[in-house]
C-alpha cells in the first residue's frame, strides 16, 4: 500500500489548529497567517483525500478522521521537542539574549538597556533585532518582544505577557508646525506629504492613514501618496527630519515626543487591539536572567506609563 510523505509544516499546522480548535490561534502560535495555515491544512486533507475539520461559521470541531490523527501527532512532536531539548548545551547564565523588532529595539529598547546594565551588571545582553520568528530551541534566544493581538492566548510552553498597548497617532517636526501652523488639521493633511510605517502591513491588522481620518472625521485626503517605509524606526526619522506627517505607534515616537524632535499636530490617539508583549519558554521563567529582564522591562513601562499620563511633550 502506498503511503504518501506527508508535510511536516502541515502536520504542525494541524496539531496546533485541533489542540487549540482555532485557526486564528493556531497561526499565532506558528507565526504564520491565518490564510497560510489554512492553506497547509487544505493540502493535508487532499493527500489524505479526507476532512480533518468541520468548519463553522466561527468556530472549527475535528472530524472522526481528525479525532483519530491528533492524539498521535501531538505525542509526536512533543517526542520531538524533547528530544531537540536534550541535545541543547547547558545555557550560560550570564548571557541574554533578547529578540525584538528592528523598529523597536532602534526606539525604544536600545535608549534604554544602559540603565539594564548598571542595574544588572554581571548578564551581558545580546540583542537580535529581526522580524523573523524566534525559535526557543534553536535560535537560544532566551526572551522575545513581539507584536501580538491584545487578547493572545499564551500555550501550555510558551508564556506571553501582555506589556504595551499599542496607540497609533499623528507626529510630525515641530518645524513643519511652525511653518504651516495657521492651517487647519484638514488643510495640514491636505497639504503636506504623508509618512506610512508599513512594517507590519502584511502580517499584522494596525489602523492606518484610512482609519484615522475616518475617525477624525476629516476627509478629501489622498491617503495613497506620501513616503512609506518598512521599517519604522526609518519612518520615525524621515518624520523628524520634516519629511511630512506620520502614523505613528505611540511607544515607538515617545522619546522623539517627550524630547520635542517630534509633535502630535493633530488630535486623536487611535488605540489598536495589538500590544507588545514579552514571549518566553515556561520552562525558562525562573531562570534568574530572564526574571531580571522582565522585572526591569516593567520598570521603564510603568515610567513611560507615568509620562504619558500628563501627553506628550509632559516632563
Amino acid at each position: 500500500m502506498y503511503v504518501p510523505v506527508l508535510p511536516l509544516n502541515a502536520l504542525r499546522a494541524f496539531e496546533a489548529s485541533a489542540r487549540h480548535l482555532s485557526f486564528t490561534r493556531a497561526a499565532e502560535e506558528l507565526h504564520v497567517t491565518p490564510s497560510a495555515l489554512s492553506h497547509q491544512i487544505k493540502g493535508l486533507e487532499e493527500i489524505l483525500g479526507q476532512k480533518l475539520f468541520i468548519r463553522k461559521v466561527r468556530a472549527i470541531e475535528l472530524t472522526a478522521t481528525g479525532k483519530m490523527l491528533y492524539p498521535g501527532l501531538q505525542t509526536g512532536f512533543s517526542h520531538i521537542r524533547e528530544a531537540v531539548d536534550g541535545l541543547q548545551p547547558p545555557t550560560d547564565s550570564r548571557v541574554l539574549v533578547i529578540s525584538t523588532p528592528p523598529g523597536f529595539t532602534a526606539k525604544w529598547l536600545a535608549p534604554r538597556l544602559y540603565r539594564f546594565a548598571v542595574q544588572y551588571p554581571d548578564i551581558d545582553v545580546r540583542v537580535s533585532s529581526s522580524m523573523a520568528n524566534a525559535d526557543f530551541v534553536t535560535d537560544g534566544v532566551d526572551i522575545a518582544i513581539r507584536n501580538l493581538p491584545a487578547d493572545h492566548v499564551a500555550t501550555d510552553e510558551i508564556a506571553a505577557d501582555k506589556m504595551i498597548a499599542i496607540t497609533v497617532l499623528p507626529v510630525c517636526s515641530p518645524k513643519l508646525i511652525a511653518a504651516y501652523g495657521s492651517l487647519d488639521p484638514a488643510q495640514l493633511l491636505r497639504k503636506l506629504p504623508l509618512i506610512h510605517d508599513e512594517t507590519f502591513a502584511n502580517r499584522v491588522t494596525i489602523p492606518g492613514w484610512e482609519e484615522w481620518l475616518r475617525i477624525a472625521k476629516i476627509d478629501n485626503v489622498d491617503v495613497d501618496r506620501g513616503l512609506r517605509f518598512n521599517s519604522a524606526d526609518h519612518a520615525l526619522d524621515a518624520a523628524v527630519e520634516g519629511a511630512g506627517i506620520l502614523l505613528a505607534h505611540y511607544v515607538l515616537a515617545h522619546d522623539d515626543l517627550h524630547t520635542g524632535r517630534l509633535v502630535q499636530p493633530l488630535d486623536h490617539c487611535l488605540p489598536t487591539a495589538r500590544a507588545y508583549h514579552l514571549v518566553y519558554p515556561r520552562q525558562a521563567k525562573e531562570a534568574a536572567k530572564v526574571t531580571a529582564f522582565k522585572q526591569w522591562f516593567t520598570q521603564e513601562v510603568a515610567e513611560m506609563d507615568r509620562r504619558q499620563s500628563g501627553g506628550p511633550g509632559s516632563s
